[in-house]
């Protein structure tokens, strides 16, 4: 590997780190002043797209792969809400995937370019998981953002979970619309106050 090609992929270790910075824009229009950011999101995306991938049968580490790098492109493009991709036009996934490898090393340009390609390939069982991982994690924001009093956002909650397509994302989608997110916490509290003590349960 040369210093250059070395230098490229340092380069674009900072450019992927922009979407620790870069918000949901969608999410300020449900009136959330600050909305998670798109490499939160594709972290919890990547998470579910394990579960899905074993649950149907794919294989979950390239449906992981998928999900982890599906927001990639927006370190370009910014992320643009449902409204505003009805009047502006960019470019496609792949060929922005191919300026941004454009100075890596063949292997690594090669193997993003096939991650991207097959995000896009929904006849994989692997695409598909991961898409119904990217609906099933915007359900579950919007459910943890409706707890914090942000109604508006029950027209996210609908379109993700009839957005669903497997077998599993569609059960898991169901439960999330009455699940209460904060139950992981109380139920995990609760188990250890009944081990030491209802003090030990104290939130604070």
């Amino acid at each position: 590997m040369t210093g250059s090609e070395q230098a490229a992929i340092v380069r674009l270790f900072h450019e992927a780190g922009h979407l620790k910075r870069s918000r949901r824009t969608g999410w300020w229009v449900a009136g959330v002043k600050d909305p998670e950011s798109v490499a939160e999101h594709s972290w919890r995306t990547a998470l579910i797209a394990y579960f899905i991938a074993i649950s149907e049968g794919a294989d979950p580490e390239r449906t992981v792969t998928i999900g982890v790098f599906h927001d990639l492109g927006e370190t370009r493009t910014g992320d643009i809400e449902y409204v505003g991709r009805h009047y502006l036009s960019a470019a496609s996934a792949e060929a922005i995937a191919k300026d941004q490898a454009a100075d890596l090393p063949s292997a690594m340009t090669d193997g993003l370019l096939a991650v991207v390609r097959q995000a896009g390939d929904l006849a994989t069982p692997e695409a598909a998981c991961a898409r119904d991982a990217d609906k099933l994690e915007c359900l579950l924001q919007a459910r943890e953002y409706q707890r914090q009093g942000h109604q508006d956002v029950q027209t996210w909650i609908d379109n993700m979970a009839a957005a669903v397509r497997t077998r599993t994302g569609r059960e898991l989608a169901q439960i999330a619309l009455h699940a209460d997110p904060g139950d992981w916490w109380r139920d995990v509290a609760a188990l250890h106050a009944a081990r030491t003590g209802p003090e030990s349960a104290e939130p604070c």
